[in-house]
């Protein structure tokens, strides 16, 4: 038996005939930061779903710290702490209200419960916020304590759906520096976003001091058509990237290396609307899926 964090071994979600999840198999590794993208509706959410137990699997297993979604998922989800892209907080509630709420439904015994919830609202920067209404703090602010509730349960591995969505980019580079914290400790960490550079920042190296390699894996149509590290994919497609404006859209074309992309672009005898640039991750989404991410 694999002790990885999560295993989905032929993993599928049909909605009538329709597969939504198409044989989808992967392994995230303890410690792991695992960036899953995708163009809408290439099944991202769904296989989330799956993973938490919110939605069965039509077909195939999944396993989470070594439990069955379905025929174990009440161990499953104390496995697991979730942050929603959707606002899940009570907004009518106290900060600590909601966390106490939280505590007493996972059954953390006081004085623990109280001693855990100073510690986690410390630790996202909202223990000076404890005794305000929730719908009187910014979005950031609520995000962050979507984060300390579920971490409140000490869950192995914390899964992060669109974390950033909708917040300015100050507030989300406050919470990237929180999520790589986390991971420095050792949290294992499912990431879905819309922001490439999310990914690149988060999932683009390594953090945490087990030799853990953080990688990202991209679905398209329910299938996971790429695996790998960062450095892996630009490797595999490349490193340089000539770009030429054609008319009103921009036609690209990979090179294994920089010094390569610049020695086609000096043999150019016309170089207007060219330009060469390091490739990233994005580009090698657009070539792989043949859209933008948004």
């Amino acid at each position: 038996m694999s002790d990885a964090a999560v295993i989905l071994q032929n993993v599928s979600k049909l909605y009538g005939d329709a597969a939504v999840v198409d044989e989808l198999s992967l392994e995230i590794q303890p410690g792991e930061i695992f960036g899953l993208l995708g163009p809408n509706g290439a099944g991202k959410s769904t296989t989330i779903r799956m993973i938490t137990t919110l939605t069965k699997p039509s077909q195939g297993s999944i396993r989470v710290s070594g439990y069955d979604v379905v025929r174990q998922p009440f161990l499953v989800k104390r496995q697991i702490g979730v942050v929603l892209q959707q606002m899940s907080v009570d907004i009518d509630l106290t900060v600590w209200e909601n966390m106490e709420f939280h505590g007493r439904m996972h059954h953390i015994p006081n004085p623990q419960r109280k001693k855990d919830i100073e510690r986690w609202l410390e630790y996202v920067e909202l223990g000076d916020r404890r005794d305000d209404l929730v719908k009187t703090l910014s979005g950031g602010m609520k995000r962050r304590l979507q984060i300390a509730r579920a971490l409140l349960h000490e869950p192995r591995i914390l899964f992060l759906d669109e974390p950033t969505v909708g917040l300015d980019p100050q507030t989300r580079r406050r919470l990237w520096e929180i999520i790589k914290g986390l991971n420095q400790q050792g949290m294992t960490m499912l990431l879905t976003t819309h922001y490439m550079e999310e990914v690149e920042y988060l999932c683009g190296s390594s953090f945490s001091n087990n030799g853990v390699t953080n990688r990202i894996g991209i679905m398209d149509s329910g299938k996971l058509i790429e695996l790998g590290t960062l450095e892996a994919m630009r490797e595999k497609h490349g490193k340089g990237l000539l770009m030429k404006q054609m008319g009103d859209r921009w036609d690209y074309h990979f090179f294994p290396t920089m010094d390569e992309a610049d020695a086609f672009f000096e043999k150019q005898p016309n170089k207007a609307g060219m330009m060469v640039r390091p490739s990233n991750l994005e580009d090698i989404f657009v070539e792989l899926t043949g859209r933008n991410l948004d």
